[in-house]
């Protein structure tokens, strides 16, 4: 058709085979570590949602961790397919292990925004979408995007920045709400004040560029449930500060029209034990280091088999497939070691991906995975007691807390503030390397889904009563009344 408008004679095709229904706004809020146990009287607004609509168990995925939710949410698929197996992997090709990676290319499947703006084109529909705060936010083919973002001079120092599209996009937020508060969005003081900015990021951008898709990320529940555990009383505080922070995302939906849905990646559960696995795989003689002037590093290369640990996930990587039963049967003996998955049992866990450990262990739900891989505390690498999430190889919720074990910390903490204003190198060595005043983390399956992820979404939009996090894209697709016709519920 040479010089015809094609999506003008898209929506006419549309029309013709009664296929046509105008696009909804739709806005998905992803609250870390809300599960169907947290609905009561310490969330109004949540239950108000709930009331006009359906509150239910939302069947997670393996492991339970931010990354590997978060795109099985976005592509409606496992970890087999879309390849995000946990925070942070094994990069094979070059053997760094890197977590918190921001590339949405790194998803290896169509996520929900994607694949609305295909379905919207195929109608001649305009469809546009906001991404605030969700993992892969760098590359992601949305009109607005905000993620933490700093910026690393030459010279070792770092400065705080959050990152956005368009250009210009972040700074006009900045310039609105005031610097984005990234003190408190990871370390030792993280806690509400990032989650209440990103939620006027949120709102304000649904009020001012009404998003057909907008994807909100809110975090505060995480860290103190991570500090002292899900069932301290503080957590009805918690509780009560998010919820705020909801309603008023609800109330800017409701003025643009937009549908609510809510879910969550996983549930907190009390720890209190931690499993070392490296420092056991080191002790068989199978984890080398490289020692040097700023304490003993990993040594990827030389290594029969180390692991990369996340919370209560662990991949481990060994280099020769003869010694697999060897090392799977020596993880498993350990205390607090739950499952030990290998070859067609990483398949059925939906983790049989090239970026997976060859071994796959999970830790009793009331222990979890530290990374330290030293055997004396005096050749820890620098970087262990600092906040570090790039250089570590494995996640460390030490970084929540300021090293309860050392005196002056505070003033400490402080020092180095100044220098950092100053414009002086310096090194926020505040960090404690004791993993025991952890008590909260996840990772693997809830004994009840109750203590699971949840999911607060409109009762005609559920395809069957119970969902698994996979069928959220389709869910969120038929709200946006741009269903594709597949189905994984």
């Amino acid at each position: 058709m040479p010089g015809a408008d094609v999506a003008a004679f898209a929506r006419v095709r549309a029309v013709v085979y009664g296929r046509t229904m105008p696009l909804h706004p739709v806005c998905l809020i992803d609250i870390v570590g809300l599960t169907p146990r947290h609905l009561g009287p310490d969330t109004p607004h949540l239950c108000k949602l709930a009331a006009t609509g359906a509150a239910l168990p939302l069947a997670g995925v393996l492991p339970a961790v931010t990354c590997t939710a978060q795109a099985s949410l976005l592509t409606g698929e496992l970890p087999s397919r879309h390849g995000i197996v946990a925070n942070g992997w094994l990069y094979r090709d070059t053997m760094e292990v890197r977590f918190w990676q921001q590339s949405n290319r790194l998803i290896q499947a169509e996520t929900l925004y994607a694949a609305a703006r295909r379905l919207a084109a195929a109608r001649g529909e305009h469809f546009t979408c906001a991404k605030l705060f969700w993992w892969f936010n760098q590359g992601a083919p949305v009109d607005w995007s905000l993620t933490p973002k700093p910026h690393y001079g030459s010279d070792g120092s770092k400065a705080f920045g959050i990152h956005g599209t368009p250009e210009g996009f972040s700074e006009e937020m900045e310039q609105e709400l005031g610097a984005f508060p990234f003190f408190s969005f990871w370390g030792p003081k993280a806690g509400l004040p990032s989650t209440e900015w990103i939620t006027l990021a949120a709102t304000q951008t649904m009020l001012t560029k009404r998003p057909t898709l907008t994807l909100v990320y809110l975090p505060h529940l995480d860290y103190d449930l991570q500090r002292f555990g899900p069932d301290v009383p503080g957590v009805a505080r918690c509780l009560r500060e998010v919820d705020d922070c909801v309603g008023l995302i609800l109330d800017a939906a409701k003025q643009t029209g937009a549908t609510p849905i809510v879910v969550s990646e996983y549930g907190l559960m009390p720890v209190r034990r931690t499993v070392l696995l490296n420092r056991a795989l080191r002790q068989s003689g199978w984890l080398a280091v490289r020692d040097g002037p700023f304490g003993e590093v990993l040594d990827t290369f030389n290594s029969q088999a180390f692991a990369v640990c996340d919370h209560q996930a662990a991949h481990v990587y060994v280099s020769e497939p003869g010694l697999v039963p060897r090392v799977a049967e020596t993880i498993a003996a350990l205390d607090g070691v739950e499952r030990v998955l290998v070859g067609a049992q990483r398949a059925a866990a939906g983790l049989d991906h090239e970026r997976a450990g060859e071994i796959v262990a999970f830790s009793a739900r009331d222990a979890w995975f530290a990374y330290p891989y030293w055997l004396d505390d005096r050749r820890a690498p620098d970087f262990a007691r600092t906040v570090e999430i790039h250089r570590k190889p494995g996640y460390d919720p030490m970084e929540l807390f300021l090293d309860p074990h050392a005196s002056g910390v505070r003033a400490r903490a402080g020092l180095r503030l100044v220098q950092k204003t100053l414009g002086l190198r310096y090194r926020m060595d505040v960090i404690g390397l004791d993993p025991s005043p952890v008590r909260g983390s996840h990772g693997t399956d809830p004994a009840d889904a109750m203590d699971g992820p949840v999911l607060i979404a409109p009762q005609h939009a559920l395809a069957q009563p119970g969902l698994r996090m996979t069928g959220v894209k389709d869910l969120a697709l038929r709200c946006l009344g741009l269903a594709d016709g597949r189905s994984t519920a």
